[in-house]
């Protein structure tokens, strides 16, 4: 069995496939998107283009929650510097969950005047760390007032802070924002629906001040703060101009990069729509806009410099021929000096009408200590405010909704609608595909013959099996169970026990290989372990959430070519075809099960119970999660549901 772990594949590349399958269809939308934008000819155009890509964002992330709830904003210290004070500010942005801010403000100001929101990217001080404050002394140096806002998981927003011990139990910044945001994604939810919100509540806040003229507020951010920037760009009206720094690219030269991004920033099936940065730079046009760039970043500079000159057209309609404008800096990733100095300018120009001073060279910055910013005694929200919400308790009570919702239908007609979406997320992305399978006889194994198929589970993608039976039974027609769990045919020893003994039962074992796992492991496509948060596997699975589809979907198809396989295999029935699973495979086994009814049984040992109880946990085992994650599922079932339902067929 040992030997048998280690097989490689020598008839085809099948570690190259998934990445190829995935990128092709991308790539295909990709070019889709190019064209839809090519034939934007007219403002009304660009206007039907902009409230399309606006109005799927919104629907892909869940919705936006209302901004019915009182900000009831606090100042709970002040800070007086030289020409300027930062006011350290709590809002409510949804009911029980306070945001962090410090507000810059300009002395002398007499009567509303321009602002400028600035949003943080993944430093995990926020609008404390060092760099950001530099650049919000910058802007108010200029006469901008500025608000500088912590987001969810950064700065102190903490989610998984636990007051009574002081420990942070999930590291903040990107590690919370996949933890928190993996469990969004059954709901049909993504974190991202809590950023925009976020932002915009923000915009609710300058908008009430007294100091404020809401028709002259911008926005600005660099990395998850330029992802942020950009939302707003397309989901905030009220933006009178933008300088998104170090994200603004495009999706394809990213693709291509090699990279995951973190949960805000996978938006399910926009790729799909045939979206693209273009259109979150286009959504401001005629407002001016200022793509702030490294040269260096991991963002690939090609795809800012070709978004930003495809884009130029689009002012051209209104007549403007320097927007979308581009400043970049020979830096790495960073909201460096010179960006700063460039957003300066640009927003003295057209937020208050005149020509930026730059009076505030970068030596004589001095950024405040942390502790000076904190608008909480303790520096943690979850420290002072003991109900203070998070986006785990939002994910609780959009389960619960669901669940009531649920409940009011009749259970047949839950089954049929479930079936229906299941058939639409598993099957219908996939054309019909011959097998052509191939096999290859290997070494005995101790009284068990052994065979290596290899099929196509759909078109460029192989699945990969081995198939036991007792040798004493050579001839005879045995029926098969199909043997699923976590890497497959790279993990037989641990299971040689259950195989010989199912084998001894008179029947066939055929041990699965489903996409991307056993033998069909893919190469790694960065320097992380494949299997691991931002690995290989991950980042493809994100990528294929981005064309509406996902990795559960796609094994749970091969769980079902795999009883098709079956008829390939000499002396073989497809008459009692049983799926034994262990572990979290055991999802792709239940869907399965659910959509073909030639499985006879499904026994699984392990694995996941409820996804909805997954939902409810407040900690949990996130190796690889997200391959085992059927965004939306939880709108129509739950994994008892389907044995239940099996149970009655």
């Amino acid at each position: 069995m040992e030997q048998l772990e280690k097989l490689v594949l020598s008839i085809y590349d099948v570690k190259d496939q998934l990445k190829r399958h995935v990128y092709s269809r991308s790539q295909a939308a990709f070019e889709q998107g190019d064209r839809d934008r090519d034939e934007i000819r007219t403002p009304g155009q660009l206007a039907e283009r902009t409230e399309l890509m606006r109005r799927k964002l919104i629907e892909t992330v869940g919705g936006l929650p209302s901004s019915d709830h009182p900000l009831q904003p606090r100042v709970t210290g002040t800070l007086q510097c030289e020409g300027y004070s930062i006011k350290n500010v709590i809002f409510e942005s949804r009911p029980a969950t306070p945001v962090t801010c410090n507000l810059y403000m300009p002395d002398g100001i007499t009567g509303p005047s321009a602002a400028v929101l600035f949003m943080c990217g993944h430093a995990d001080y926020a609008k404390q760390y060092e760099r950001y404050q530099s650049v919000c002394q910058r802007l108010v140096a200029e006469g901008l007032i500025v608000l500088a806002m912590d987001p969810v998981g950064q700065g102190e927003r903490y989610s998984y802070f636990e007051p009574d011990t002081g420990e942070v139990v999930i590291r903040q910044g990107t590690r919370e924002h996949d933890y928190a945001g993996s469990q969004c994604l059954p709901l049909g939810d993504s974190l991202a629906r809590y950023f925009i919100h976020d932002g915009i509540r923000a915009v609710d806040y300058l908008c009430s001040l007294p100091e404020v003229d809401p028709q002259r507020i911008g926005v600005t951010g660099n990395s998850g703060g330029g992802l942020q920037t950009s939302l707003m760009m397309l989901c905030e009206p009220r933006i009178a101009a933008a300088a998104p720094g170090t994200f603004i690219m495009n999706r394809e030269s990213y693709m291509y990069a090699g990279q995951a991004q973190d949960a805000e920033q996978i938006w399910r099936g926009m790729t799909k729509w045939g979206f693209d940065h273009e259109d979150l730079v286009l959504a401001m046009a005629p407002r001016p806009v200022l793509v702030l760039a490294a040269t260096s970043d991991f963002f690939p500079i090609e795809g800012t410099r070709r978004t930003v000159a495809r884009t130029k057209r689009f002012w051209d309609m209104f007549g403007i021929t320097d927007m979308p404008a581009l400043a970049e800096d020979r830096s790495v990733h960073q909201y460096s000096a010179r960006l700063a100095d460039a957003a300066a300018v640009f927003f003295a120009k057209h937020l208050l009408g005149r020509q930026a001073e730059l009076s505030l060279p970068e030596g004589v910055i001095a950024p405040h200590q942390p502790e000076l910013l904190n608008c909480t005694s303790a520096g943690q929200v979850r420290a002072e405010y003991k109900q203070a919400r998070a986006v785990y308790d939002e994910n609780i009570d959009r389960l619960n909704d669901i669940e009531n919702r649920l409940a009011a239908i009749p259970d047949e007609q839950r089954q049929r609608e479930a079936v229906l979406w299941l058939r639409d997320r598993v099957s219908k992305p996939r054309a019909p595909f011959d097998l052509n399978s191939r096999f290859l006889t290997l070494k005995e194994q101790k009284g068990l013959q052994v065979e290596s198929y290899l099929w196509w589970s759909q078109e460029g993608v192989f699945n990969h099996g081995l198939a036991f039976r007792e040798t004493a039974r050579e001839g005879q027609t045995l029926p098969v169970t199909i043997a699923l769990w976590e890497h497959g045919t790279n993990r037989l020893q641990e299971k040689e026990e259950w195989i010989r003994e199912t084998c001894a039962a008179g029947r066939i074992v055929l041990v699965l290989d489903v996409t991307g796992d056993g033998a069909c492991t893919p190469h790694p496509i960065n320097p992380v372990p494949i299997w691991d948060w931002y690995g290989t596997i991950h980042k493809l699975t994100t990528d294929l959430i981005w064309l509406d589809d996902s990795l559960a979907a796609i094994r749970s198809f091969d769980v079902i070519r795999a009883v098709d396989m079956i008829g390939q295999i000499p002396n073989s029935t497809a008459e009692d075809v049983r799926l034994y699973t262990r572990g979290r495979f055991n999802l792709y086994a239940e869907i399965a099960a659910a959509l073909d009814d030639r499985f006879r049984s499904v026994e699984a040992v392990g694995g996941i119970e409820s996804v909805a109880a997954w939902v409810r946990s407040r900690y949990y085992e996130d190796q690889d999660v997200v391959s085992t994650i059927l965004p939306g599922m939880l709108s129509y079932f739950d994994l008892p549901d389907l044995r239940r339902w099996r149970g009655k067929r």
